[in-house]
């Protein structure tokens, strides 16, 4: 069984860093993308930044220059950098993997970002 644990979520000012961290247990078989969703209050889960075991990334436009995602695949680990948080940043973020194969999807419980003076 896949399990993803998250960690590195808090509360920041704006124009501040904080950096996730995702390391996925268990077996994982095939190709699969790694990457982050988020959920604000009210809204609609959205797609932050994903990457692949090459490296090939695709990053949302709101977050494009702020945030980066990066990955250790011999520790299947992905990393998202977030500088100049702004406060509509604000919201549950939410690590993910997708088998390519199998379009199979595994989720993490969320860590919460806050924004806020």
């Amino acid at each position: 069984q896949v399990q993803l644990v998250e960690s590195g979520g808090g509360l920041v000012q704006p124009g501040g860093s904080l950096r996730l961290s995702c390391t996925a247990s268990g077996s994982i078989f095939g190709v699969y993308v790694m990457g982050w969703y988020r959920q604000a209050p009210g809204k609609q889960r959205e797609l932050v930044a994903v990457i692949s075991s090459l490296g090939g990334t695709n990053t949302a436009d709101s977050v494009k220059g702020r945030f980066t995602i990066s990955r250790e695949n011999a520790k299947n680990t992905v990393y998202l950098q977030m500088d100049s948080l702004k406060t509509e940043d604000t919201a549950v973020y939410y690590c993910n993997v997708r088998v390519l194969t199998t379009a199979t999807n595994y989720w993490g419980q969320g860590t919460q970002v806050t924004v806020s003076s």
